[in-house]
C-alpha cells in the first residue's frame, strides 16, 4: 500500500471478501458460467457462419454481438485466479489502462449494436416490404463496422484523462478489475470535473443508443396491436422478443453503474453491477437468442443432425 505523493506504477485488486473456502465456491460457479458464455456465445457464431437460414441483418448483428460479449468476459479470467489463489492480485499500470480501455470500448460498441438491432427489428416488422431492399448486405456492414469503429476512439479520451490523476492514497482497488470509480476514489486529485464530464459522456453512449431503441419498439408494438389474428401478433413479437429481453438486461444493469453523477460511489454496489454486466449477460445472451426464437433452436438441431449423417457416411 502506498504512503507517499507518488505516482502508482502498478495496483493490487482486492477482488471479493471471505474465506478461502468461499472463494473456492465462487471459483467454481464463475467458471461454470464462463465456460458456459464462451461455449454458447462460440455456437451462436459458428451456426451463424455455416447455417443459409441464418444469413440475415438479425443473425448478423448477433454474430458480431456474441464476439462482443466473449471479448467483454477478457476480465474474468483474472479474476477466477485470484479466487482461486486466495491472494491479491496484482496489475501494472498499463495493463490496467488496457483493460479499462477495451471493457469501456467493447461496451460503447455492444450498445451501438444493440441499437442497430432495434432499428432492423422495426424495419422487419413495420416496414417488411421494403426490408430486403434497406436492410442489404452493404448497410449491414457498414452498421457493423460504424459500431466498433464508434466504440473504440470514443473512450481514448475517457480512459486518458483517468489516468492523468495521481493515485497515491492507496494502489489497492476494491474491485475484481480495473473500475474507473474506484481508480477516482485513489487520486489526491480533486476529480469532481471529470466525474461530472464522464456522467454526461455516460448519458450520451447509453441513452443515445437506449433513444432508437425506445422508439423502434414504440413503433413495433404499435404495429402489432393493429394485427388482426392472434397468431400473426405472436409470430411478430417472437421475432423481437429475444432481443427486447436482452434490451432490458443490459441497459438496466449499465444504467445503474455508469449514469450517475458520483462515479466512486458504494463499492459493494460497483461489484455486483459489474458482475452482473460482465458475466450474467453475456451468459444469459446465447440462451435469451436462441430459446426464444424458432430458427435459433432449429439451427443447433439441423447441426446436431448434419454431423451425425456425416459420421454414418
Amino acid at each position: 500500500m502506498m504512503s507517499n505523493p507518488s505516482r502508482a506504477t502498478e495496483f493490487c485488486l482486492s477482488g471479493f471478501p471471505g474465506s478461502q473456502g468461499l472463494h473456492h465456491v465462487l471459483f467454481a460457479v464463475f467458471f461454470l458460467f464462463y465456460s458456459v458464455t464462451i461455449m454458447g456465445n462460440t455456437v451462436i457464431i459458428v451456426i451463424i457462419c455455416v447455417d443459409k437460414h441464418l444469413h440475415s441483418p438479425m443473425y448478423f448483428f448477433l454474430g458480431h454481438l456474441s464476439a462482443v460479449e466473449m471479448l467483454t468476459t477478457s476480465i474474468i479470467p483474472m479474476m477466477l485466479r485470484r479466487l482461486l489463489i486466495h491472494e491479491m492480485q496484482t496489475i501494472s499500470l498499463t495493463a490496467c489502462v488496457a483493460q479499462l480501455f477495451l471493457y469501456l470500448a467493447l461496451g460503447t460498441t455492444e450498445f451501438a449494436l444493440v441499437g442497430a438491432m432495434a432499428v432492423d427489428r422495426y424495419m422487419a416488422v413495420c416496414n417488411p416490404l421494403r426490408y430486403n431492399t434497406m436492410m442489404n448486405s452493404h448497410t449491414c456492414l457498414s452498421v457493423v463496422t460504424g459500431s466498433w469503429v464508434f466504440g473504440f476512439p470514443s473512450e481514448i479520451w475517457p480512459v486518458y484523462t483517468t489516468f492523468q490523476f495521481t493515485f497515491c492514497k492507496s494502489n489497492v482497488l476494491d474491485h475484481f478489475y480495473c473500475d474507473r470509480g474506484q481508480l477516482l476514489k485513489l487520486s489526491c486529485d480533486d476529480t469532481l470535473f471529470i466525474e461530472f464530464v464522464l456522467f454526461f459522456m455516460a448519458v450520451f453512449i447509453i441513452l443515445g443508443s437506449l433513444a432508437p431503441t425506445i422508439v423502434s419498439y414504440t413503433y413495433i408494438i404499435s404495429t402489432i396491436l393493429k394485427i388482426p389474428t392472434a397468431s400473426g401478433r405472436r409470430k411478430a413479437f417472437s421475432s423481437c422478443a429475444s432481443h427486447f429481453t436482452f434490451v432490458i438486461i443490459g441497459y438496466g444493469s449499465c444504467l445503474f453503474l455508469y449514469v450517475k453523477p458520483k462515479q466512486t460511489q458504494a463499492v459493494e454496489y460497483n461489484k455486483t453491477v459489474s458482475l452482473l454486466i460482465s458475466m450474467l449477460t453475456p451468459l444469459l445472451n446465447p440462451f435469451i437468442f436462441t430459446l426464444r426464437n424458432d430458427e435459433g433452436k432449429q439451427a443447433p438441431r439441423d447441426g446436431v443432425k448434419s454431423c451425425c449423417q456425416l459420421l454414418k457416411d
